[in-house]
């Protein structure tokens, strides 16, 4: 009998240390890891702050990138006026040509000094010949200026329009880098939600660095910025009666924020709603969040106004990520009101 109770306690402690060696795989903040310390919840937040930062130099350099082609817009203007004075210019050397032509009846200027019959002939002929000389130079000069300043202008234009393309060429590159990391980190953690939701049991809350919440009231929306999709009472064949609650599409990993100040009381994984948190209020309403991707509370906790619950996602009986927002009357399913006018009638309007 001895021997049976130390067999019994052996295999409790084994089961002990395969439980502790079974949860040891996560990251620093309790979130399933890559073997950076960066859970994926965290790191498809910090994923979501570069790609807004990179569409914000993205529209930065679009707009830098307009203004430059306006400046190149301006140089081929310029380059224009400079092609029409040297064809001006052109045209005076011409003229100059002509003249020379006709006032010397087909000789050279020099040939008619040659054949001067007087020194006052001569004269003349030699100022004449100094002041067509100086014509001519002048022509020649100002058309070699116009043309060399043409030259640099043109290498101007073609340099200001190629940094313009390698500029928006860059940011479209670097905005897209990022967009396409984060959206493979969205799908990796929601596959974490998926398989907790497949097995029936949420993996605990992931605790998430939260900035101080913003938060003016006692209420706020449940998510910051959203679109509004399928609302309270339509119709659909994803429902069995009619959907029971506001529906708010938002991307993966966004951060779901309790709507007041409450308790959690449930957490759970598995059944239509997915990974779904409960919160209970004051004034004995409940809120219902489903389809998420990770939660970061756990069952019994105290929340605030605004304060980070869980991220979106589509787990559950969802076709797309977005976040299902219910208001109860109490916390079982089957006793939901309209949440639009129960956030409006609490200074939250809902567009």
């Amino acid at each position: 009998m001895r021997s049976f109770r130390r067999r019994t306690r052996l295999v409790a402690v084994l089961l002990c240390g395969a439980a502790v060696l079974a949860a040891r795989p996560t990251s620093a903040d309790g979130e399933p890891g890559d073997g950076t310390g960066e859970g994926l919840g965290t790191q498809v937040l910090r994923l979501n702050d570069d790609a807004a930062v990179a569409t914000r130099q993205y529209e930065a350099g679009r707009r830098e990138a307009e203004a430059q082609q306006g400046e190149v817009l301006r140089l081929e203007e310029l380059l224009g006026r400079e092609r029409q004075e040297i064809a001006v210019l052109r045209e005076d050397l011409g003229r100059i040509a002509r003249a020379q032509y006709r006032g010397g009846g087909g000789l050279p200027v020099a040939a008619q000094m040659m054949l001067a019959g007087s020194p006052d002939e001569l004269m003349r002929g030699q100022h004449l010949f100094s002041k067509a000389n100086l014509v001519v130079d002048n022509a020649i000069g100002r058309s070699r200026r116009a043309e060399a300043r043409l030259a640099a202008d043109e290498a101007r234009a073609v340099e200001a329009w190629q940094a313009v393309e390698r500029r928006k060429a860059e940011l479209a590159a670097l905005k897209r880098d990022i967009e396409d990391k984060l959206e493979e980190a969205r799908w990796q953690l929601q596959g974490q939600a998926d398989a907790a939701v497949a097995a029936g049991a949420c993996q605990g809350a992931v605790r998430l660095d939260q900035p101080r919440p913003q938060i003016t009231g006692d209420w706020v929306t449940p998510v910051e910025t959203y679109t509004l999709s399928a609302g309270f009472g339509s119709g659909g064949e994803r429902w069995a009666n009619r959907h029971t609650g506001q529906d708010f599409a938002v991307p993966i990993g966004t951060p779901v924020r309790a709507v007041a100040a409450g308790r959690v009381v449930r957490v759970s994984c598995g059944g239509a709603f997915g990974m779904e948190i409960v919160l209970q209020h004051a004034d004995g309403y409940c809120t219902q969040y489903a389809h998420l991707a990770a939660v970061t509370v756990d069952q019994g906790d105290s929340v605030t106004p605004g304060q980070w619950i869980g991220q979106s996602g589509t787990s559950g009986n969802s076709t797309g990520p977005h976040l299902h927002f219910e208001v109860r009357v109490t916390p079982e399913p089957g006793s939901a009101v309209d949440p639009v006018p129960w956030l409006a009638a609490r200074g939250v309007p809902v567009a």
